[in-house]
């Protein structure tokens, strides 16, 4: 990151109030609120920008430099955040689940292992579902069936030749998936050393100092050599299964001998071995997890070899042999690892800052959640593959080109799950209404006491959005309930082991008729291709409409905030950059005899808490904090108890002598109080420092329109207040409080 130019920079002893936005992507004439910017430090993906001098209004709140730091870019662009919105969210919500562990650093490193587990399978699965359209459906059964190769000139090149050959051929499509996938996660990315700051030791105790902290690519590195192995060996594994059904050589043995080894070896590096977590690189470490990855490659090569030249007979008809039997038993696999990682956690999860059914449960939950849409998704591809490959019936139930058992029993059970999970949403809404109503008009009763009887309407609109941003609150619960269903749902893929199907299981014990099944198994095809299509219109309609981008945004930015711990192919981690280039800038202005007063939005207060988690003393004696819109004390502490827990919070304010203050709103439904709060007519029991951080904003500021307005001022919500009154006085506040603060310590 280059340094201030001279344009850039601000006379010994000022201040600098260096804004750091939030999710909407605003650009920086907008964080500033002045029309003429230009950039003093950075680059195009995240850069620092302040108003244009010479021109009226150039500095902010009692003369204090106005400076901006612009890090939307950096999570990645429209088209990538989209296409990743649909492809990435199962290993985006997985990689989030590990930060997700309870306080109790006792379970950390078996929580750690489980969720590596669980990840390891999400990639085998996505191999599955390639091999499910590739291998079964097309090379063993279509090719292999005069009327699904009839008119289809782009199969029937291969139709009368020998399995093997099909299979050999057909093989290369899921090796080709691979390899997409493997590019896609050794991307090149921003240089990290020229981000870094030298800060020496670690300034903090609390784990949320370490995010951006070190350089997560070595480990990136290794778990993505581990995943491309595990990946060739599922696809080797499952070839060898189909051969091994009516084969048996010396060379099968050997074959299935390397393919097992290499499983085993990503299983052990991935749980026990603590040289995948070097935040350093090591050629030696390193060279061990390249080498998996090639011996992987090789085997599954050979394996192909062997597949195609093998003079032995093939069975006739049915399945892929052995296929429909892997893809249940790694439904089952997932099933016992997300039991007991529940279990462990409900275990370890002690006590908590905020008490709420998800604390410290994030991890099953999420990984559950993470787990479902990944078997659903490969569902619905080898499902629809299914359907459109068959001319006669309108489902792939009864067809030659039928899905695996386990496949049917996935979209049964998520189907089952989504519908359950709306119900009890839309009864938990309706429970609610009266309770969050009753405290809404409470609180617009005590903002608005003496409200003449003509705003009775906006009275009502305003009660109506209070109310809506209370059921965040209730989003915890649904959110366990949904995890739940997920996870027994996945659990009945076992049923596929025993050959039992959907219609029979319920018209037999049930006494649901079985066309009706089928029909719903049909029905949860669609929703699946729904939820998708819904995703890639969703991720194109956040970048057209502010409102909506708020609320995708603010769970993109939740899940690439984390680094990549988990699974190597989730969305590169923004903080990895924003974090140590956010502290190298504030060392810089403060190195530079000025104080620096940190003002964040939404995310852009949780960058700021991990910043000043990493700052020397010397440095956070001339920082004071000013959070508004922040989601640390609602959504961080309750989701992830390790990292912004209260004592970490308190360390913050401990650490910028208690020169913080947050804003935050009863209409904002992402956004809260962190220690306290101080609503009208609620007795606080909070003393000390912590007690005067939060002050809430009363929103909108009426309900008429003033007098110079034709309309009543609007409800802001989770939108910015840097242009507000209340946001004017916590400036003059802090730096009132910085002006006299003794020069930086040595």
């Amino acid at each position: 990151m280059a340094d201030a130019t001279p344009t850039g920079t601000t006379p010994s002893g000022g201040i600098v109030e260096l804004r750091v936005h939030g999710v909407s992507g605003a650009g920086a004439d907008q964080v500033l609120d002045r029309p003429y910017v230009h950039q003093v430090a950075g680059d195009r993906s995240g850069g620092f920008y302040r108003p244009r001098p010479g021109y009226p209004d150039s500095t902010g709140t009692d003369g204090v430099t106005l400076e901006a730091y612009r890090w939307s870019d950096l999570p990645s662009g429209t088209a990538v955040r989209t296409l990743s919105l649909v492809f990435l969210l199962p290993f985006m919500l997985c990689n989030v689940a590990l930060w997700m562990r309870p306080a109790d650093r006792r379970a950390k490193h078996t929580i750690l292992a489980l969720c590596r587990l669980l990840a390891l399978t999400l990639t085998a699965l996505y191999v599955l579902s390639i091999v499910g359209v590739a291998l079964d459906l097309i090379a063993w059964r279509c090719m292999d069936t005069p009327s699904c190769l009839a008119g289809r000139s782009w199969l029937s090149w291969l139709g009368g030749r020998p399995p093997g050959l099909r299979l050999g051929v057909l093989a290369l499509v899921p090796v080709a998936a691979i390899g997409l996938l493997w590019w896609l996660g050794a991307r090149p990315s921003h240089s990290f050393d020229a981000f870094r700051t030298p800060l020496g030791p670690p300034a903090s105790k609390h784990q949320l100092s370490a995010v951006g902290q070190w350089d997560g690519e070595p480990l990136v590195g290794r778990l993505r050599s581990v995943h491309v192995a595990a990946a060739f060996a599922t696809l080797s594994g499952s070839l060898l299964a189909a051969r091994a059904s009516q084969h048996r050589s010396w060379v099968m043995v050997i074959l299935l001998t390397a393919t097992a080894a290499v499983l085993l070896a990503c299983l052990v590096l991935v749980t026990v071995v603590p040289s995948i977590d070097r935040t350093d690189p090591s050629p030696r470490v390193d060279g061990v997890f390249r080498g998996l990855r090639t011996i992987a490659c090789g085997v599954t090569m050979l394996v192909i070899v062997h597949v195609v030249i093998s003079p032995a007979p093939w069975p006739q008809g049915g399945a892929l042999p052995g296929y429909g039997a892997i893809v249940a038993w790694l439904f089952v696999s997932q099933t016992v690892l997300v039991a007991v990682l529940a279990v462990l956690v409900i275990w370890r999860r002690g006590g908590g800052q905020r008490r709420s059914p998800l604390r410290a449960l994030g991890a099953p939950v999420f990984m559950t959640i993470s787990a479902g849409l990944a078997v659903a998704f490969s569902a619905e591809l080898v499902y629809r593959v299914a359907d459109l490959l068959d001319r006669e019936g309108t489902t792939a139930d009864g067809l030659e080109t039928s899905p695996p058992l386990a496949y049917k029993w996935a979209i049964f059970g998520f189907f089952l799950a989504v519908v359950i999970a709306l119900l009890v949403a839309g009864l938990v809404t309706r429970l609610t209404r009266r309770g969050r109503r009753r405290a809404a008009r409470a609180i617009v009763a005590a903002d608005f006491p003496d409200a003449p009887p003509q705003a009775a309407a906006r009275l009502r609109r305003v009660e109506h959005a209070v109310a809506r941003a209370r059921f965040t609150e209730r989003l915890e619960p649904l959110s366990v309930v949904y995890a739940g269903l997920a996870a027994v749902g996945l659990a009945t893929s076992v049923l596929g082991l025993l050959q039992l199907l959907p219609g029979d299981v319920a018209q037999r014990y049930v006494g649901v008729p079985e066309g009706m099944v089928n029909f719903l198994i049909g029905s949860g095809s669609y929703v699946i291709a729904a939820i998708l299509l819904g995703l890639v219109v969703g991720g194109i309609f956040a970048y057209r409409t502010a409102q909506f981008r708020r609320y995708v945004g603010v769970l993109w930015d939740l899940g690439t905030f984390w680094p990549r711990a988990a699974h190597p192919f989730a969305p590169p981690c923004y903080a990895e950059r924003a974090v140590p280039e956010l502290a190298k800038r504030i060392t810089y202005l403060v190195e530079q005899g000025q104080g620096v007063l940190l003002a964040g939005h939404s995310h852009g207060s949780v960058l700021l808490a991990a910043t000043v988690l990493q700052l020397p003393t010397r440095i956070t004696d001339r920082v004071a904090l000013l959070t508004y819109g922040s989601p640390l004390g609602r959504l961080y502490s309750r989701l992830f108890p390790a990292y912004a827990d209260e004592p970490a919070l308190r360390e913050i304010g401990e650490r910028v002598g208690w020169r913080w203050i947050n804003l935050w709103r009863d209409t904002d439904p992402i956004g809260g109080w962190i220690f306290a709060s101080h609503r009208p007519g609620e007795a606080e029991t909070l003393t000390g420092p912590a007690a005067t951080v939060d002050r809430r904003l009363t929103d909108p500021q009426d309900v008429v329109p003033a007098l110079s307005d034709s309309v009543p001022p609007p409800i802001l919500g989770h939108w910015p207040c840097e242009s507000q009154e209340a946001f004017a006085d916590a400036v003059r506040d802090l730096s009132a409080r910085l002006r006299p603060a003794r020069p930086a310590r040595d």
